[in-house]
């Protein structure tokens, strides 16, 4: 279904920097693979700034992704991960979800995760939901709770079968996104990549958004202002000139862009330059 068999297996591991050993379908596999993932390739909007068309084509997303060292968001990171974890031989299903980190406000499915059944145990594998992500999958049972080296998530169940995402912070419990059970494929995913990358309305749009999630401290920059969080919620913030942002891009999150795109890039960032 992901189109597993166009994925360069060997590149994309050595790519995420995987050293777990022999790759299987387990536990362990799962588990290494997904944190390998998440803490190597970066999440970020860049090309929809730009005013690209955003591929999800195993193909295409190995050529940015593997080749390029770039980025992705959501449907290009899961949609990699995906094709990754159906050539080990996992069975990968996808979902769609509501953001709810935005207030009370009812928003639209466009987040796409992946469940990843494994023994008859459903787990929630997110490489793109940039700094708030999970590093590992979660279980996907009411009442689940996971500690990732000090970052604490839980699944909680509503009505009709939907699971939310949660995050533990000092102030308590956070709603991160909410899903219902029904089975996402590629061609959804396309859907809602279309309206992210595209609909005048989509957060994505006119901004540069870049995430690094990471063990000890996780980075987010949005339009000029870059966020840096610990665990224990401690967190510093600073704005991100315009003679700054390529350099941002390349220390804090691993970007590498060429002298078009950086153009491009500094037009979105500070039009009035």
């Amino acid at each position: 279904m992901w189109g597993a068999e166009e994925l360069d297996l060997d590149t994309y591991l050595a790519r995420i920097g995987y050293s777990g050993g022999e790759v299987a379908a387990d536990l362990a596999t799962l588990r290494a693979v997904h944190r390998a993932h998440v803490e190597s390739i970066p999440f970020e909007n860049l090309d929809v700034a730009l005013g690209r068309r955003i591929p999800l084509d195993v193909k295409s997303l190995q050529a940015k992704l593997v080749a390029r060292r770039r980025g992705g968001y959501c449907y290009e990171q899961n949609s990699l991960l995906a094709a990754a974890l159906e050539r080990i031989g996992f069975t990968v299903a996808g979902r769609g979800a509501r953001n709810r980190t935005r207030g009370a406000a009812l928003t639209p499915i466009t987040h796409a995760l992946l469940v990843v059944t494994l023994d008859g145990q459903s787990w929630l594998c997110d490489a793109g939901f940039g700094r708030q992500g999970p590093l590992e999958p979660v279980p996907l049972a009411d009442g689940a709770r996971v500690e990732q080296d000090g970052w604490v998530y839980g699944v909680t169940a509503e009505a009709e079968g939907v699971h939310v995402l949660r995050a533990l912070r000092r102030e308590g419990w956070t709603d991160l996104y909410s899903f219902a059970p029904h089975a996402l494929h590629p061609v959804d995913f396309e859907l809602m990549n279309h309206y992210s990358s595209s609909h005048p309305h989509s957060r994505f749009i006119g901004q540069v958004v870049a995430h690094r999630p990471g063990a000890v401290v996780r980075h987010s920059l949005v339009r000029d202002g870059l966020t840096s969080v610990r665990a224990d919620g401690t967190q510093e913030e600073r704005r991100v000139g315009p003679d700054e942002l390529m350099r941002t891009l390349s220390e804090v999150f691993g970007i590498e862009l060429d002298d078009e795109e950086a153009a491009g890039l500094l037009r979105v960032h500070s039009p009035e330059v």
